[in-house]
Formats: C-alpha cells, structure tokens, sequence
C-alpha cells in the first residue's frame, strides 16, 4: 500500500471548467476554504471549438494566481491557501505543451488527469508523463480515470485492468491517485441515481469499481467517484451515506462539482477516536510479545497485529492530513 502522506491528500477534487472566468480570483481569495485540491478541466466541459480559448485562459489564470503570491510575499503578507492543481487533458500532446506554455507558473501544477484512460491511448500518456518528468526540476503527477466503455465488458475486463496496471506500473512513481468515472459509466447503461441512492446499489457499476480496487487498491490509492447533487431535499444526507460507503469500499477522496460538496468529503475521511488509539496500539505492538493479538482499550474489538497492520498505516495517513473526528 501506499505510505506516502500525498497519495491520501488530494481528498476533495473540485472540478472546474478551464474557461471559468472568476477562477483565480476564488483561489486567491479563498472562497473555497482551506482544503480541497483543484482540476482544471479542458474535456468534456469545454465545447470542441473553445478548447484553444480555455487554454489561453487557463495560462492567464495560472499566471495571475503565481503572480498574487509573488506580491504577497514580496509585500509580506499572508500567504492564500493554494490547492493541489490539476490540468484535465483532452488528448497526451496537451500535456508538455501547456507545462511549457505556463511558464514561471508551473510551480501550481501539481500534474495532469488523462481522460477515458485506456489500452488505445495508456501508451501516449504513460510517455507524456514520463518525458515531462525527465526535464522537469520536480515530480508532475498523472491520474488517470478508468471510464471508457471497454472495462464494462466482463470477459475483456480483467484482462485490460492487469494490463493497464502493468502499464502504469513503470512509471508508479508519477501516479498520484487512480480515478473512476462514475457518470461516465452509468451513462452507458442509462442509469442516474437521486440524492437518496447511492453509486453502490448501482450493481453493474459497482461491480466495475469493486475490480478497479481489485486490482488496484493494494498498490495505489483511488479515489471515490463524483456526486452530482449540490441543493435541494437530502443532497447532502445522501452525499455523506455515499461516502461512508466510499470509504468503506477502499476510495480515498472524491470528485467534487461543488464547493458545498468539500466540507462533507473532508469530514468523512477523518478518523474517529478509537481507531486512532487502535492503528497506533498495533503499530506500536511489541514484536517479542507472546501474542499478536488482544481486545483494544475500549474493550469493543479484536486488534490483531498482522492482520490490521495496512489498516493501521492507512488511518495514521488519513488522521495525518483529515484530522480526528467524534
């Protein structure tokens, strides 16, 4: 499993379309609040014909947030909160051409999200990543989002995730989180659940999540699919059940189409009490002691030092970046 606190810390990735007018002005004055990370999307947002006018906008705002922390600085300031920025691609060339292209601001790109990943284009973006990463003076990181028709096909399905998985494999360490495209995926289906049902009751689909954490979840962290409710009756209600059951299935984080939407994401990842005081006792088990096992301090449930030790290492992450909660 993954032991490295970044992995676990893109949490609440709050999509945006790469046009949006107002977008450096939320960041550097904090509408958003202190806790979320960012993806400027450029695909399935953007309109075929205004692709080359988001990008020029992108740039601009990337250069108008560089240069508001630059003046802070400079004039001593406070800094703003800046959020983990990624740049949703359409196709791999985008890739080296808009790092280039953002100039001294390509310290705010954290890395890049590839679309529809798949066996037709793992090989462009695998090299894009790869060749970036060569000249870049620090890691650029890759998420690529498993939502193309082919992984829905049960007898092909397995066979193309081990394959994808061998693929990123070479370049693991530019993978920040695997992605799963939830609308994407009942799409194909006709399916669209209300705010009081959640993705996972979703048989078809959640049988596709449950093999993406199959085959990934042991060596890469993957993150919850979006929530596309943000008003009315019970959209936050059927968020947080949502994410329970997120979590509870191995995803770390969640897309987010909202602002509303981060508080809830950031507060389901946090970790209670108990299992802080239970990961830590485990963690900190005596190696000669005769036995590896033993009720916790509550006396509620078994602690088991070899069985619970990924579990451990995985709730002193998630304590580390979301915090404890009741």
């Amino acid at each position: 499993m993954k032991d490295s606190l970044i992995h676990y810390s893109v949490g609440a990735l709050l999509y945006c379309p790469a046009n949006h007018k107002t977008i450096a002005a939320s960041i550097i004055q904090e509408r958003f609040g202190a806790k979320y990370s960012l993806a400027l999307c450029l695909e399935d947002t953007i309109q075929d014909n205004c692709v080359k006018d988001a990008e020029q906008k992108l740039i601009a705002a990337l250069r108008t947030i560089q240069e508001a922390g630059k003046i802070r600085k400079e004039n001593s300031e406070p800094d703003f909160f800046l959020p983990k920025i990624f740049i949703r691609v359409r196709h791999p060339e985008q890739i080296q051409a808009l790092y280039e292209r953002a100039g001294a601001a390509q310290e705010l790109i954290t890395g890049f999200i590839a679309p529809k990943f798949a066996q037709d284009n793992a090989d462009s973006y695998i090299d894009a990543i790869r060749e970036l990463n060569r000249t870049a003076s620090r890691t650029v990181y890759m998420m690529p989002i498993f939502e193309n028709p082919s992984i829905v096909h049960l007898l092909n399905r397995g066979r193309i995730l081990y394959a994808l998985k061998e693929k990123l494999d070479t370049v693991e360490p530019y993978i920040l989180n695997i992605r799963v495209g939830g609308n994407d995926l009942c799409h194909m289906f006709g399916f669209r659940r209300h705010a009081d049902e959640s993705i996972h009751s979703i048989r078809p689909v959640a049988d596709i999540f449950s093999d993406i954490i199959t085959v990934f979840g042991m060596d890469y962290v993957v993150s919850g699919p979006v929530w596309e409710y943000y008003g009315g009756a019970g959209w936050d209600t059927g968020l947080s059940a949502e994410l329970r059951q997120d979590r509870l299935c191995g995803f770390i984080g969640k897309t987010v189409i909202h602002p509303k939407q981060i508080e809830l994401v950031n507060s389901a990842y946090q970790v209670s009490r108990t299992d802080l005081e239970d990961a830590k006792a485990i963690l900190g088990w005596s190696r000669t002691s005769d036995t590896l096992v033993a009720g916790n301090s509550a006396k509620e449930r078994m602690n088991e030092c070899k069985t619970h030790e990924n579990w451990a290492k995985r709730i002193l992450l998630l304590s580390e970046y979301y915090g404890v909660g009741n």
